[in-house]
């Protein structure tokens, strides 16, 4: 099925709502490859540390009443209260390529910056060159490289336990968690 141009009236933008949550978690779980990258965790929280912040620039491009996309920012960006953070973005893959993932990047950063967001920050898997090509075209350039270093342990993992990979590796700092006492 072919669907119609992100340029045309067909494809609007609106605000995140809860409505929309369904459909946001279910192309989030069919496009993000998690398993891939462990440090990165998609799920209802996700979604919510965004939608609930004081200011959310949570977007959904629709197609009629069909999801074709969406980006997920808000200023929680961890190291800088003025820094907007883009952190989720994703396009159906029948509306790729027509504009749409273009769209939600510039709303979801005007959003940020007329909330007073002086930088708005993304970070892109090194071998995501799509969205790479996406962020450097809607005026993001590269600011620092991080590599994240996992040594497995000797023992048995604990299931969902200890340290988020993800929360590590954006913030430098352990997450306090139930089992180490903080």
């Amino acid at each position: 099925m072919s669907a119609p141009a992100a340029n045309t009236p067909d494809i609007t933008l609106h605000t995140l709502e809860n409505h929309h949550l369904p459909a946001v978690l279910e192309l989030g779980s069919r496009v993000y490859d998690t398993d891939a990258k462990p440090y990165t965790g998609w799920s209802l929280t996700a979604v919510a540390t965004h939608l609930d912040a004081s200011v959310s620039a949570c977007r959904v491009a629709m197609a009629g009443d069909r999801l074709a996309g969406f980006v997920l920012g808000s200023m929680t960006f961890e190291q800088r209260e003025d820094w907007g953070y883009l952190e989720w973005i994703a396009v159906d893959p029948a509306f790729q390529g027509r504009g749409v993932a273009g769209r939600l990047v510039q709303e979801c950063c005007a959003v940020l910056t007329e909330a007073g967001a002086s930088s708005v920050v993304t970070d892109v898997e090194v071998s995501n060159t799509a969205s790479a090509t996406l962020m450097r075209r809607n005026g993001f350039t590269e600011g620092v490289t991080v590599t994240l270093f996992v040594r497995p342990g000797t023992g048995t993992p604990a299931a969902g336990g200890g340290i988020s990979l993800r929360h590590f590796a954006r913030t430098g700092r352990p997450r306090p968690t139930h089992r180490d006492g903080r």
